[in-house]
């Protein structure tokens, strides 16, 4: 996906993006007309104090026969009233412009965030987890910091612009062009260097999502790194992340930084030719004294806005850059996507399954399953078993509609997968995968996820009835224990326990079992086994099984061997014939048990 961003964010260009992230959060509109209207008289306001000096110099200082005090008392009195009444509207206009903001990105990072979680596994897996994680957090703050900070800049400075122009216009239109042409090459260069700065600040974009998932995966594998001794390598690439990213960032400044310099320098020119010309056309007697100084006052609210909207635009590509790389998640068609209301609801009952000459291959690699045609009985125990990569795993993960299918058809009681709610799929189909994965939170509540709203006393009868009451006792806390991140506070056969009841309480018509049993000790292996029994026990099992014990207490055992269904029957039968894959199978186990 990576060789798909930066073509659309080379092709995509800089308008077009920030019309599509508008459009994106219809929120940003809400009491536009009266955001705007407190910034017309801010703008309004900071205009008339030149004129109001103007005013004051040319008709209460240097009138004949000395300054005019009351004509001075009332300037100064109308200049402190505009002042007054120019922050209040400044100060309610970047209140409501915070709010809406701030509430309009909320939605945009809600919005990136579930679309991330409707993308199929294989979308998920073809692009660093930091570099999705970066989409849906710095992507957005950078948003965020340029709409709360510089976008209300650029509205006021945009609007005095304007205003200033005019004025400026009704004093001298003579020194009005002379500003303009002080300023026409600097804008042409800034304008070359904005086409730059896109390119330089989407770099910048992807280098922070680069650095952000090798952060994670030191963190995160902070004890294999430790193991193997290679924190010297991972220190290296963490380095050379954080050295890319530093080289993308000052390259951007750079050309920020040539771009603010040439606007000081149009400044300082614009300045000097409006004395030096002012000065001449005031000696022709064509402006006044007040005149020329509120001009000069002008110029500088002029100056002001070009030079910070120079400053603004850099903030604005790189507003935008993360505004692409948003948009390119949210433009990701998910490959398994949920019919919504135009798809049915499993029927009520224990569920069977039927796989139709059904295909798989990830992108760009050979078929993992081939032409698999299985028919699984409602109510009954199957086993999966197979060598390593032979494709059980896949197996299940098509049984889930965690990935479709490249070729045939997987059915649920005679309902086509690919038909099914995503409401009604993960209601009654649950799958309990090999790492346990738990939140970060107490036993408790990691197990309420199979069903929310139980109280302990249900949480505690439950994991009686599963066998684990006295493990429950013998945790520091009982099931308030928290867990850790990831589980992590919790062994690997207790992470398992934990994933198991989170299962059993969400009470599923299709059990899968993705090697549940592989990281648990034998002592809780037979307890959980007898346990087992009782929580399979009238609704349909799929197990992918590494250990014996799973495929001897199955009804049937299907055997997987390079992407196909090579032997299918009861344990009892299939180990009579030492030679085949499963009678291979078992010796290597029974080899193990010794």
């Amino acid at each position: 996906m990576s060789a798909a961003v930066e073509t659309s964010e080379a092709a995509e260009g800089t308008w077009r993006t920030l019309r599509r992230g508008l459009a994106l959060s219809p929120e940003l509109r809400t009491g536009l007309a009266g955001t705007l209207g407190l910034a017309l008289v801010s703008m309004i306001g900071r205009a008339a104090v030149p004129v109001a000096v103007q005013q004051g110099i040319d008709h209460g200082l240097t009138v004949p026969g000395g300054p005019d005090l009351g004509v001075v008392g009332g300037v100064v009195a109308f200049t402190a009233a505009v002042l007054v009444v120019t922050t209040l509207c400044g100060y309610l206009m970047m209140r409501r412009l915070f709010t809406v903001s701030e509430t309009a990105l909320a939605g945009v990072r809600v919005r990136a965030f579930r679309h991330v979680h409707d993308l199929s596994m294989l979308h998920q897996q073809s692009e660093r987890r930091g570099s999705l994680v970066s989409r849906v957090t710095s992507d957005v703050d950078q948003i965020t910091q340029f709409l709360q900070w510089g976008g209300v800049i650029l509205l006021v400075n945009l609007g005095q612009l304007a205003v200033t122009t005019v004025v400026m216009a009704v004093y001298s239109w003579q020194l009005t062009l002379v500003v303009f042409a002080a300023f026409a090459p600097a804008i042409v260069v800034i304008r070359l260097l904005q086409r730059r700065l896109a390119g330089a600040y989407a770099t910048v974009r992807r280098r922070m999502g680069a650095l952000l998932g090798t952060i994670a995966e030191s963190v995160v594998g902070a004890p294999v790194i430790r193991a193997y001794g290679v924190s010297a390598r991972t220190a290296a690439r963490l380095d050379e992340a954080i050295e890319a990213q530093r080289s993308a960032q000052q390259r951007s400044i750079l050309i920020s930084v040539f771009g603010s310099a040439t606007g000081e320098l149009a400044a300082g020119l614009a300045l000097a030719c409006v004395v030096g010309i002012g000065v001449w056309l005031g000696v022709g007697g064509e402006l006044t004294v007040g005149q020329l100084t509120a001009f000069v006052f002008l110029v500088s609210l002029f100056i002001q806005p070009v030079q910070i909207a120079t400053e603004v635009l850099n903030e604005a590509q790189n507003a935008i850059a993360g505004w692409r790389r948003v948009l390119d998640v949210l433009d990701l068609a998910p490959d398994v996507a949920d019919p919504g209301e135009q798809g049915v609801d499993l029927p009520a009952g224990p569920l069977d399954v039927r796989f139709t000459h059904v295909d798989f291959a990830y992108p760009g690699g050979p078929r993992v399953l081939a032409d698999v045609t299985v028919d699984i009985p409602a109510k009954s125990r199957i086993a999966v078993v197979g060598e390593t990569g032979s494709g059980k795993t896949t197996f299940a993960k098509l049984l889930t509609r965690l990935m479709d299918p490249t070729a045939g058809t997987v059915l649920l009681s005679g309902v086509p997968l690919e038909r099914v709610r995503f409401a009604s799929l993960r209601s009654r189909v649950v799958m309990v995968p090999q790492d346990g994965f738990m939140f970060d939170s107490t036993v408790a509540e990691n197990v309420r996820f199979g069903r929310p709203g139980m109280t302990d006393e249900e949480l505690e009868h439950a994991f009686v009835e599963l066998g684990l009451a006295d493990w429950v006792a013998g945790l520091p806390q009982g099931l308030r224990t928290p867990v850790g991140e990831r589980g992590e506070a919790l062994s690997v056969g207790e992470r398992q326990l934990v994933a198991l009841a989170r299962a059993y309480v969400a009470d599923p018509d299709l059990l899968l079992l993705d090697e549940a049993t592989s990281a648990v000790d034998p002592a809780t292996e037979v307890r959980l086994q007898r346990t087992l029994d009782a929580v399979t026990r009238g609704r349909t099992t799929v197990a992918i099984a590494h250990r014996l014990s799973t495929a001897q207490a199955a009804d049937e055992v299907i055997v997987v061997d390079k992407g196909r269904i090579v032997q299918r029957g009861p344990h009892d039968e299939l180990v009579r014939d030492p030679s085949s894959v499963y009678g291979l199978l078992y010796a290597s186990w029974l080899e193990q048990t010794r």
